[in-house]
């Protein structure tokens, strides 16, 4: 399969086992984190920074989980540009970064981390989803090249 097709399937199988993940946990787990909300938040203030109101309740969880897909497909599918060998440990680096960077850049984006950043345990859960998230990406991406 061709680098670019396999690098979008991948992004987004990696986005969808994230996304999976955490909407199923939270469920379940008051400690897990709730990068949902954080999402929320950072959708409202930002059409609200450029004068659109923004949706309420349902109708804003489901743009922001949206945009969360589309957002993590994107980032996740950068991933591809490795090295077929090296794809599943190029998805483990990549989400453990997106995992530390949404736990240290959140509060100095304007928004709450406490979603994020609330016990010990919520913080490792939260690198560790996004680099399971990662890992589904990159293991993806290497065994459709694989197939080609």
């Amino acid at each position: 399969m061709k680098k670019f097709t396999s690098s979008i399937i991948g992004g987004i199988a990696g986005a969808v086992a994230l996304n999976i993940l955490h909407q199923v946990i939270k469920q379940f787990d008051h400690e897990a984190p709730r990068v949902d909300l954080v999402g929320e938040e950072a959708l409202s203030k930002g059409l609200s920074t450029i004068g659109l109101e923004p949706p309420s309740g349902n109708a804003l969880f489901t743009a922001t989980l949206a945009a969360d897909l589309l957002s993590n497909a994107a980032y996740y599918s950068l991933i591809g540009f490795g090295k077929k060998k090296f794809l599943p440990l190029a998805g483990l680096v990549a989400g453990l970064t997106a995992g530390i960077g949404t736990l240290e850049l959140t509060a100095p984006l304007g928004l709450s981390d406490a979603p994020v950043t609330r016990t010990e345990k919520t913080k490792l859960l939260t690198v560790a989803w996004y680099t399971f998230g990662g890992l589904v990406a990159g293991t993806v991406m290497s065994a459709l090249r694989k197939r080609s």
